[in-house]
């Protein structure tokens, strides 16, 4: 059995959709099919999630939405005309939308939550309606019905571990299964949506409940590629990546999956297959628990901006017992998280998300940190980013750090940081965020060509 998921551009129009439903029936393992709501259908098109936002706002703003309301039901009118189904799908949206606008506004949160869910929920109604109309036996899933239940966390919801079970039972239907991503209920039974990647979370969750054989992600490039193609003309597509190595990459700013997407699966050991709606018969990126490895092979290369570095320095700080600590407990204090540590004997810097820091909060802290932890020097470095390479086959290899430093140094790319993991499958340099595009082709020139 294949879980296979479906994002906004591969659901954009009808055109899309039948390419969709053509692969869905294609094979016969495909048979619970996760969908997100309908993305956008050229460049300065607007996605119908965001539709829904700005939908939400007005109604909580003014006590109406009509405009925007209409918006929402003519691209799913337009799709509906498209693929011939009639007025009745209409119909059935559109009541379900003006019964989440009129629905309880008390918690802001849990109001925004249910219209934001209402893309992926109205476009699985609309794709379960269009296979039936050409003769295939499948069912809309309600996930409340289905039992994915989630934390009460409007917008940032996770799922509760007795999910699963109930979940599993989706594996004994014979139907092709159209289940929206993006969202569940809590125990309450309000509806909740996940963080970023919302969709991509559900495929997740359902694969391994189900303890499907492959998770297929269908996006709209044929794989997940080496490098950055805004950057880098053509750059090499990556045909297999561990778990671990997709992580690492997701976290400095690989865009294809988020990050929290893949625990799921990654604790499962089922396979992710990364494939292009718009080139289905490309063999797309394999994402395993191991992979065929070469000695030293970087596998890709990834760049994020918005952090900042808190440097301080101490004389005889490595003899301070607990200075670490009283560091990170201010941070702690202020509500605020950090990424990375780099230190010396006299000195440590603290690497964070930048938008974690407004310039009260960052007066506050330099204060307390002065204060509290006597430093002989403190400054915030604003605006830089990190660049990482990534490979398993970096363990235990010499020379990696060495080639990639020099590649930079060639480009006059000035290193604020360096920090490599225990697990040595990655190394991370802080850089200006005004080198970062030329750092990204250093390395990859290094690497790749």
């Amino acid at each position: 059995m294949k879980v296979a998921k479906f994002g906004g551009t591969s659901l954009a129009n009808a055109e899309q959709i039948k390419k969709v439903c053509n692969i869905i029936t294609s094979d016969p393992e495909r048979r619970l099919i996760v969908v997100s709501a309908p993305g956008k259908r050229f460049k300065d098109d607007i996605k119908v999630t965001d539709l829904l936002i700005a939908c939400a706002e007005q109604q909580l703003k003014t006590g109406s939405a009509q405009k925007e309301l209409d918006a929402v039901v003519a691209r799913y009118a337009e799709i509906a005309q498209d693929l011939s189904l009639g007025q009745d799908i209409v119909n059935q949206i559109k009541e379900d939308l003006e019964n989440r606008l009129n629905g309880d506004k008390t918690d802001t949160g849990a109001f925004m939550d249910s219209l934001k869910a209402a893309g992926e929920d109205n476009s699985a109604k609309l794709i379960a309606c269009y296979l039936k109309s050409i003769g295939y036996d499948a069912e809309y899933i309600n996930p409340k019905d289905a039992g994915l239940i989630l934390t009460s966390d409007p917008g940032n919801a996770q799922v509760l571990p007795e999910s699963y079970e109930k979940l599993a039972q989706l594996k004994n239907n014979d139907k092709l299964m159209i289940f929206p991503g993006f969202f569940g209920y809590s125990k309450d039974g309000k509806v909740v949506t996940f963080p970023r990647g919302g969709s991509d979370i559900t495929g997740s969750i359902l694969a391994c409940a189900v303890n499907a054989d492959m998770y297929e992600n269908f996006t709209d490039v044929d794989s997940v590629f080496v490098a950055n193609p805004n950057i880098i003309d053509n750059p090499k597509p990556i045909s297999h990546i561990t778990y671990r190595e997709m992580r690492e990459l997701s976290y400095a700013g690989f865009t294809v999956l988020h990050e929290e997407t893949l625990a799921p699966v990654f604790r499962a050991g089922i396979p992710v297959n990364i494939k292009n709606t718009n080139n289905p018969s490309a063999p797309g990126t394999i994402i395993a628990t191991t992979r065929e490895l070469s000695p030293g092979h970087v596998v890709g290369i990834a760049c994020d901006g918005g952090f900042c570095s808190i440097n301080l320095s101490k004389y005889m700080m490595n003899r301070e017992i607990g200075f670490g600590r009283r560091l990170l407990q201010i941070l702690e204090e202020e509500g605020i998280s950090y990424e990375h540590t780099p230190s010396g004997i006299d000195n440590i810097s603290v690497i964070l998300k930048e938008k974690q820091i407004d310039s009260e909060k960052e007066e506050r802290i330099i204060k307390r940190i002065r204060d509290e932890l006597n430093v002989d020097e403190i400054n915030i470095e604003h605006d830089l980013s990190m660049i990482i390479i990534v490979g398993e086959g970096m363990r235990n290899t010499i020379g990696i750090a060495a080639r990639a430093a020099t590649a930079l140094a060639k480009e006059s790319v000035n290193l604020e940081m360096i920090n490599q993991g225990s697990s040595e499958i990655s190394m991370m340099f802080g850089i200006k965020s005004e080198d970062s595009v030329k750092a990204v082709r250093a390395l990859y020139k290094e690497f790749f060509e």
